[in-house]
């Protein structure tokens, strides 16, 4: 099937910060053309699962426009450039936005958060022996930091509390690849 469509034009319909939001021109296998929509992330990102000395993962309460609401995730952010490691970045974003730093950042998994429309990825990373330091929040990110045991997290996210992919995503990775019960 991947050779059977093909895209035949892309226009871009508006540039912003972040995102570029594209209409393709996509021909399917019986030669009819159609449009799909492509927002492409134009840095990708890096996210991370901050685990206290007593098992505790570190989380972040945000307002998040999309869904009108405040949720509940891991800490998370754009790279600066293209060019920046998505560990550097990892870390970067653990500092800012939960105040906690550590030079322990173990791979966990790479994600694309929404393939039907958006080629956004975002490498997770595990971080163990944090050092509590200052929060460097963005001055448009308002955040409350908290933490929680595995188990209620897994919890929030059966009950639907919790629905972000790259953190359902993340937490269930981590227990599973450090057999968490």
């Amino acid at each position: 099937m991947e050779n059977q469509i093909k895209r035949i034009d892309r226009t871009l319909k508006y540039q912003g910060a972040i995102v570029d939001f594209y209409s393709d021109t996509m021909q399917m296998p019986d030669g009819r053309t159609t449009q799909w929509d492509l927002i492409h992330h134009r840095k990708g990102a890096a996210a991370v699962v901050p685990v206290l000395p007593d098992g505790r993962i570190v989380m972040v309460r945000q307002f998040r426009n999309a869904l009108d609401r405040i949720t509940l995730e891991i800490p998370a952010g754009a790279r600066d450039d293209t060019s920046e490691q998505t560990s550097v970045c990892a870390a970067r974003e653990l500092e800012e936005e939960t105040g906690y730093h550590s030079e322990h950042l173990d791979f966990l998994i790479s994600l694309r958060t929404t393939v039907a429309y958006c080629d956004e990825f975002i490498d997770v990373y595990v971080a163990h022996d944090l050092v509590k330091r200052a929060q460097h929040l963005d001055p448009d990110e308002f955040v409350e930091v908290v933490d929680y045991d595995l188990d209620e997290l897994c919890n929030m996210i059966y009950a639907g509390t919790i629905q972000d992919a790259k953190t359902v995503a993340a937490l269930m990775a981590y227990k599973n690849k450090y057999r968490i019960d």
